[in-house]
């Protein structure tokens, strides 16, 4: 699950970078929810396999606290990704007149900007709040199901969800297989 979580999402950036006619907002901003997915499971995941590999479940203290903090942060930013991307669709939707001179290269590159290091601080905070907070004994089953499903399936099927239904990047795939043949 995790190869083709990778995998799915490294073709949609390649091909994003691949054809001319991907760069738009739309696009643009799916290729970085697709790098920010990458991270996401790659968070977790590599852990996650090592530990089933050696029947072991430890983990140091520093391990623990920098997996949450950068599982804190990929969350985040994935959601701010998404708020941006629908964003980007309202405006096609309600002002498609107005779309190129609303969504140019500018604001693109300020809302991905805005969506980071927003990110950042927000990871400080957490780390801030891991310090502060006490610990909390949860089911340790339903604990691992919930992870597993947010942080492997979820991030493996958005480029199902976003890219096999799309044709301009089937077409963008093909094409650049069939030229590397």
């Amino acid at each position: 699950m995790h190869l083709v979580t990778v995998l799915g999402n490294l073709l949609i950036i390649l091909a994003t970078i691949s054809d001319s006619h991907l760069h738009t907002p739309m696009y643009f901003f799916l290729s970085n929810l697709s790098f920010v997915d990458i991270c996401f499971a790659s968070t977790t995941v590599p852990k996650m396999l090592v530990n089933i590999q050696t029947q072991s479940k430890v983990i140091t203290y520093a391990g623990c606290i920098t997996q949450m903090c950068f599982f804190v942060l990929f969350i985040v930013l994935d959601s701010l990704l998404l708020t941006v991307m629908a964003y980007d669709r309202f405006v096609a939707i309600c002002h498609p007149l107005y779309y190129t001179v609303i969504m140019n290269p500018q604001l693109c590159g300020l809302l991905i900007l805005m969506s980071w290091l927003l990110v950042v601080s927000i990871f400080y905070g957490t780390g801030l709040g891991v310090y502060l907070s006490s610990t909390m004994t949860q089911n340790s089953h339903s604990t691992t199901v919930t992870s597993v499903m947010y942080t492997v399936v979820t991030p493996m099927l958005n480029p199902f969800i976003y890219s096999l239904r799309n044709k301009d990047i089937k077409g963008a795939l093909t094409q650049f297989f069939r030229g590397k043949q």
